[in-house]
């Protein structure tokens, strides 16, 4: 019985870390195509809702460094699994309230590192793994998105300019690359959520491989669609309003580099940070201007929010744990 009522909460609350990973990371989505007055605030949201909806029911082989890539399966517990979803929820709630656009998908690692680490100790991590699947995609893929950006900015804004482009036109073109960019969301963060259940499931005795039961892939891409439909305007505003100023050409220049880079990172497994994604593109966009153009000061207090999201929710990982197995205990 208290298997499975434990088993009853990992989803849930797997669920649940779904919902903010939506409403958190909406931001990422459709800050652009807000803060460039293409689409209104409500029509953006519920567009990126329904197709991080579509986005999240393709498999990709994030589900696979979930499951197999983070730690060891033989150390894995009900108790750990729990801690772990409990605190990538708590840092989401903690930046969302701040309106910094910290990582759902690091909070998630972080917590179940966190975890595993007070639970079964310093062998129970996949180090190599969590290196070159984590650690070095975190540092690099924004530089990526960065430099992308920049580069792709500067080309457009010549051929504009040489062919007499009118900027307009890139209003109707940021539709479709905010688009493409809520399926390359979806079709990275829901793969996360869809992994640490099917984590529990294992870990509970009701699964004997980590295949993602078609159930979880259904709910997982429903309720990050529900999040991403109930938007994310504290975190909109960082982004879309405060890094640097945001034209069509801009909005559609960001979202194109972005969401190339997480649907590439998305097919080889890499659990990178779409948040990370689109804040890199959107300065490089603006760099691309003049580096005035980008305010600084910003990106200085969100690359601290980003080094302390892993460990901020390893912590907190750990004090769950420990209540945890207080409560369990007596």
């Amino acid at each position: 019985m208290e298997i499975f009522v434990l088993t009853v909460f990992i989803v849930f609350l797997g669920l649940l870390f779904d919902y903010t990973n939506g409403f958190h990371d909406a931001a990422n989505v459709v800050s652009t195509v807000i803060a460039t007055r293409v689409l209104a605030p409500m029509t953006a949201i519920v567009l990126a809702g329904v197709l991080n909806m579509i986005g999240a029911t393709q498999i990709s082989s994030v589900v696979e460094t979930i499951t197999t890539g983070i730690v060891k399966s033989t150390n894995l517990s009900q108790l750990t699994i729990l801690s772990a979803i409990t605190g990538a929820i708590c840092w989401n709630l903690l930046t969302w309230y701040f309106g910094i656009p910290s990582s759902s998908s690091y909070a998630l690692i972080g917590g179940l590192v966190g975890a595993s680490l007070l639970a079964s100790g310093w062998d129970s991590i996949l180090w190599q793994g969590v290196f070159y699947k984590v650690v070095i995609p975190m540092i690099v893929s924004p530089c990526i998105g960065y430099a992308v950006a920049y580069v792709l900015m500067k080309g457009i804004s010549a051929w504009v300019s040489k062919m007499k482009v009118p900027c307009k036109l890139f209003g109707h073109f940021q539709v479709g690359s905010a688009s493409v960019m809520a399926l390359a969301h979806g079709l990275n963060d829901a793969q996360k959520s869809m992994g640490i259940i099917t984590l529990g499931l294992y870990a509970s005795g009701y699964l004997s491989s980590y295949t993602v039961p078609l159930w979880v892939i259904l709910s997982c891409a429903l309720v990050m669609g529900v999040g991403t439909a109930s938007g994310g305007m504290r975190i909109i505003r960082t982004v879309g309003f405060s890094i640097t100023k945001l034209r069509p050409i801009q909005g559609f220049t960001a979202e194109v580099s972005a969401s190339l880079i997480i649907l590439s990172a998305s097919f080889l497994g890499m659990p990178i940070s779409s948040t990370h994604m689109i804040v890199g593109s959107v300065t490089g966009v603006g760099a691309a201007k003049g580096m005035r153009a980008v305010r600084w000061s910003i990106m200085k207090k969100l690359l601290i929010a980003w080094i302390v999201a892993i460990p901020g929710s390893a912590f907190v990982s750990w004090i769950v744990f420990l209540l945890l197995r207080l409560i369990t205990n007596s």
